[in-house]
């Protein structure tokens, strides 16, 4: 006892490995990790445009082979082309600068939550969902046929007295098959109709029976019709034919309406993802626009600088008056400042660039630089305020799917509320019965007066035909749970359900028309803005000639002069600044009142079907044009669609067309300064444009 004690404490209490006679030591097969990271065995090649991305424009290889003269339309087109993924910036481009927000507004746009990006694969995925979509809700109503075909062999002893043996073997020996085939449909009210085939056949060796082997088979007519709960086309058509979850034996309601009603739920969602990326097309656009005009402003800013500075320089360098040290420092700050700015803006613009091309669903970089080919427009556009109100509630996609959200709980209320009632069930079945030492003997006549025995020498389906054995049972089935605890629950929960939904539109409603405010102010805003900056411009440019000509005769100071050209660019930028942000601001204005793709000129319909279904569609059309009328009556479920919406609002005469609306005072407007083209970096600007009819300084 002492020896074994000694030997535990020595041992300790570690883990010790077993040990095996015929071990070789090669655990080349044991594998130390659960979990490995491992690249997916997958013949999806990578995107030509990802993969085929050149080399990108930095400030360091600012080199390209040629311009790409790009209009909004063409940009728009291309993003549609392009959009399995209906892509939306969302932050994506967050840390290098996304769409400049208007004041209240959102960075870019109504976002979808992170990984559930829409596509437009998402309503035909609903449409098809194994569990509720549409044609899985109306495949529960399809008729099924079940067979089930089994044999089975018999030798088993028996508990009988040898003296009974002559009655009752000791030891059962026979066959038994059993052939069943049925065909069963479920109606829209509820109804289970069924037809059903089983045939037997029995061989064994008690000795008590007439035959050794019988043939029997049956034909059954049956039927179940609830009468209260689970009743009506209504119900139906919203809970489907299961209603409860197997599981956990809560209501499941995947009927057709509900299915139905996720298709549109789906589509809302659809519209949405392509209003966002047509609206995040748009924003990105005119954002590169003003990169552009940004980037030629802060170039004119640095040559103006870089003129002065050379002047001061050469007057430094021959030590006459107007060329001291610290004048000499100050141009050259002025230079090195304003080419700080050209180096940002120009980098802008390449990440504007970038940004546009990623909404495009085309390469980052492929050698070519774009350039937006359309002028923002300058003139004044008057939206009429309720009619903006009607349209912002009556076409918005996230109020028409909140709206449909509301439809699928008050239908799922309706499905509740029949799940109060008692089951009470009316059933029925008929049944034609045959039975013979044959299955089929075409030599055996059932109406010959000398049969007598039912068995010997007969066949069932002559024993059948002959219509001697029928059977029928008809009743009721009633159940009623004590207190209806679960389903007053159930109740409870949907309407809870509802009220939630419906106070959730109400505060949609209200920030809709909150968003529409501040887009309207914003339009506003950003023209007057726009209009003030433009004066503001006209005045920066003559302040610059005038304080260069003072500067030329020795009146003023450099530093006024430095000044005065800082202040030029300054306002240069301003100017288009808010020129831009009042054509994002009316872009933002139709996002917010539901008509941004009308206003683009798009519109949204089904795609083409394979040519089978509609060869399909056309045969069950025909079949019910000849097939007779039922009314359904009182059972018949309520219209919950007002149908297709409209996607031109000018069709129903309540769209005011835009109004360009002149100056307060074209009479005392000052000079009109010609707006310079969006030029690629390192190129002279072009001429164009209408330009936007000021007002006078105040």
């Amino acid at each position: 006892m002492a020896v074994t004690s000694l030997t535990l404490v020595a041992s300790g209490c570690a883990p010790r490995q077993p040990f095996y006679f015929f071990e070789d030591g090669d655990l080349s097969h044991y594998v130390g990790a659960i979990q490995k990271l491992e690249y997916p065995d997958s013949d999806q090649p990578p995107l030509d445009e990802a993969a085929g991305a050149v080399e990108p424009l930095t400030l360091s290889n600012p080199s390209f082979d040629n311009i790409w003269e790009l209009s909004l339309e063409e940009a728009i087109r291309t993003s549609l082309e392009n959009g399995k993924v209906l892509r939306n910036l969302g932050g994506r481009f967050a840390s290098f600068g996304g769409p400049r927000p208007q004041t209240g507004e959102p960075a870019v746009s109504l976002l979808t939550a992170p990984g559930q990006t829409p596509t437009i694969y998402d309503p035909a995925i609903t449409e098809t969902e194994p569990f509720r979509g549409v044609e899985a809700a109306l495949a529960l109503f399809d008729a099924q046929l079940t067979s089930s075909l089994t044999w089975e062999r018999i030798n088993r002893p028996q508990n009988f007295q040898q003296t009974v043996g002559f009655v009752f073997p000791q030891n059962l020996k026979g066959d038994t098959g059993n052939w069943s085939t049925g065909i069963s449909k479920r109606t829209a009210t509820g109804a289970t109709w069924g037809f059903a085939n089983s045939t037997l056949y029995d061989n064994n060796n008690v000795r008590s029976r007439e035959v050794p082997s019988t043939w029997t088979t049956n034909y059954d007519f049956s039927f179940n019709q609830p009468l209260l709960q689970g009743a009506g086309v209504t119900y139906n058509r919203i809970a489907g034919p299961d209603p409860f979850d197997n599981l956990y034996g809560r209501p499941l309601f995947r009927g057709v309406l509900l299915a139905r009603i996720n298709a549109d739920i789906s589509l809302a969602d659809f519209e949405a993802g392509v209003r966002n990326l047509i609206s995040d097309t748009e924003q990105s656009y005119w954002e590169l626009y003003f990169a552009y005009r940004n980037l030629e402003a802060r170039k004119a800013g640095r040559d103006s600088s870089l003129e002065a500075w050379r002047k001061v320089h050469a007057l430094y360098v021959e030590q006459s008056r107007g060329g001291e040290a610290d004048k000499e420092a100050q141009a050259r700050e002025q230079y090195f400042f304003f080419r700080s700015e050209v180096e940002q803006a120009l980098t802008d613009v390449y990440r504007c660039e970038n940004r546009l091309r990623y909404m495009m669903g085309i390469s980052a970089s492929d050698g070519r630089l774009i350039r937006p080919a359309d002028e923002p427009t300058t003139a004044r556009i008057s939206f009429d305020w309720q009619q903006s109100l009607v349209e912002a509630l009556s076409r918005s996609a996230e109020l028409r799917k909140q709206k449909w959200v509301i439809k699928e709980r008050e239908l799922e209320l309706v499905a509740a509320k029949n799940l109060i009632l008692p089951r009470l069930d009316m059933v029925g079945r008929y049944r034609f019965l045959g039975m013979g030492q044959e299955l089929i003997n075409q030599n055996y006549n059932p109406y010959e007066s000398n049969t007598v025995d039912p068995l010997r020498g007969t066949d069932a389906y002559s024993t059948l035909f002959s219509g001697r054995f029928q059977e029928w049972q008809a009743g009721a089935q009633f159940q009623m749970p004590l207190g209806f605890r679960r389903e007053l629950a159930t109740v409870r929960h949907f309407q809870l359900q509802l009220a939630r939904e419906r106070a959730r539109l109400q505060d949609e409603e209200l920030e809709a028309s909150h968003a529409l405010v501040e887009a309207v102010r914003n339009v506003d805003t950003n023209f007057a803005l726009a209009q003030t900056n433009f004066n503001r411009r006209v005045a920066a440019e003559r302040q610059v000639e005038a304080v260069q000509a003072a500067y030329d005769a020795n009146t003023v100071t450099l530093d006024q002069l430095l000044d005065a050209q800082r202040r030029r660019a300054e306002a240069e930028s301003s100017y288009y600044r808010s020129l831009v942000d009042y054509n994002r601001s009316i872009s933002q204005l139709h996002f917010r009142k539901g008509s941004l793709l009308e206003y683009n000129g798009v519109f949204l319909a089904e795609g083409p079907w394979p040519g089978k279904a509609y060869f399909d569609a056309h045969r069950r059309a025909r079949q019910r044009d000849a097939s007779l009328y039922l009314d359904y009556r009182h059972s018949r479920p309520g219209v919950f669609s007002r149908g297709a919406i409209s996607q031109n609002f000018a069709e129903l005469g309540a769209d005011a067309p835009a109004q360009q609306l002149p100056a307060r005072d074209p009479a005392t407007r000052p000079e009109s300064v010609p707006a310079n083209a969006p030029a690629a970096p390192g190129t002279k600007p072009e001429p164009t444009a209408p330009e936007l009819l000021p007002t006078p300084s105040a």
